[in-house]
């Protein structure tokens, strides 16, 4: 997230990041930001993939000695980047008095996660702030919040933050230790986000994977929910095309586009303080505002991917399966011969006996 916003706040070309986001260290990435402190669109990275491939446009195009170029530290970005999230907050709000235990997943926020939280006021428990360039995301962090859910309770904190390597992810864990499902917290801050009159659009922008318990608690306050595709990337577009100034998905990427350009955990998290503080009432009850339908997901191994809308009656059976006021996902596993079969909704026994006949069906014609 930083990279993101200094990017564009310097006014630079573009933003390079080398990340292992919420990965082992070894399983390292790259990512491109644009002058804007966007990620690439899709065209852009196929282009890049394309050069990346032609060994002799790169030949050509290599340069040496004087032509390379120079880099430069700027030593007080951090500072910058700090000032950035903090002017975020509300200035009539204040952290003092609470308790937050930290996990900054041995990663980016290691420096900037505590000293924003204290800097406004914050008693701060730190944990895994020591990046040794091995240690990101091990048994820690946003993929792991059970381990601060611990914690929390055993220093009798108000709340828990845990954040993966690259810190573009939240997950937030309540005051009696239980981890608060992305869902539930993308919910509790559009609503927020309305009763303040700040939310843009009279909607949120989630993906494909989100409950459809949310969808139905949205439109009880006459808001709209729009689903993408997995991956924060889609949520920003639509929300940009849209007009819609908020959006996330359930895994911990939350963003609040008049805040940051991308998924920011530190400047998420302080939105979420920033509620429960406006609340006057504990995590626990806040960020628990409705229940989740029952999921079931089952996986079918497949000899053939036939494409969805050739599946002869698949359409059919899926309209009556909406009409019982269920939501179906279906996709093939784009590494493996499967075929991923979803399907939610209010009544458990409805849902189980939908997908054995849907399951059923699927494996008769593929």
């Amino acid at each position: 997230p930083a990279i993101a916003y200094l990017t564009e706040s310097m006014r630079c070309d573009a933003g390079i990041m080398l990340s292992a986001s919420h990965n082992p260290y070894w399983d390292n990435g790259i990512k491109f930001f644009d002058k804007h402190g966007d990620k690439l669109g899709t065209s852009c990275e196929a282009a890049i993939e394309k050069i990346f491939f032609d060994d002799e446009l790169i030949r050509q195009s290599q340069v040496t000695s004087k032509e390379i170029g120079s880099s430069k530290r700027i030593d007080d970005v951090i500072g910058r980047y700090i000032v950035s999230i903090k002017s975020s907050f509300p200035k009539d709000l204040s952290l003092n008095g609470l308790r937050i235990v930290l996990d900054c997943a041995n990663g980016a926020a290691y420096k900037v996660g505590p000293t924003i939280l204290e800097e406004l006021g914050a008693e701060v428990i730190t944990i895994n702030n020591k990046p040794n360039g091995f240690n990101i995301n091990e048994d820690c962090g946003a993929l792991h919040p059970e381990k601060i859910g611990k914690l929390v309770q055993e220093v009798r904190a108000d709340i828990g933050i845990a954040l993966d390597g690259d810190a573009d992810r939240l997950v937030v864990v309540d005051e009696k230790g239980n981890v608060v499902h992305g869902d539930k917290l993308i919910g509790a801050l559009c609503v927020y986000l309305h009763q303040e009159k700040i939310l843009k659009g009279q909607a949120c922008v989630a993906t494909v994977m989100s409950n459809k318990a949310l969808e139905d608690y949205l439109r009880g306050y006459e808001l709209a929910l729009n689903r993408t595709d997995v991956g924060d990337k889609h949520v920003l577009e639509n929300m940009k095309s849209n007009g819609i100034n908020f959006g996330g998905e359930q895994s911990g990427h939350i963003i609040f586009a008049d805040v940051a350009k991308t998924g920011d955990g530190l400047a998420s998290a302080l939105q979420v303080l920033a509620m429960i503080l406006k609340s006057g009432k504990k995590a626990s009850e806040v960020l628990n505002a409705f229940e989740l339908y029952p999921q079931i997901l089952v996986n079918l191994n497949v000899s053939k991917k036939v494409p969805l809308n050739e599946i002869d009656g698949l359409e059919a059976k899926l309209e009556i399966i909406r009409k019982q006021g269920m939501r179906e996902l279906i996709r093939y596993s784009g590494t493996e011969n499967k075929i991923r079969l979803l399907l939610e909704g209010k009544d458990e026994k409805m849902v189980k006996n939908a997908m054995d006949d849907l399951a059923q069906f699927i494996q008769s014609k593929l």
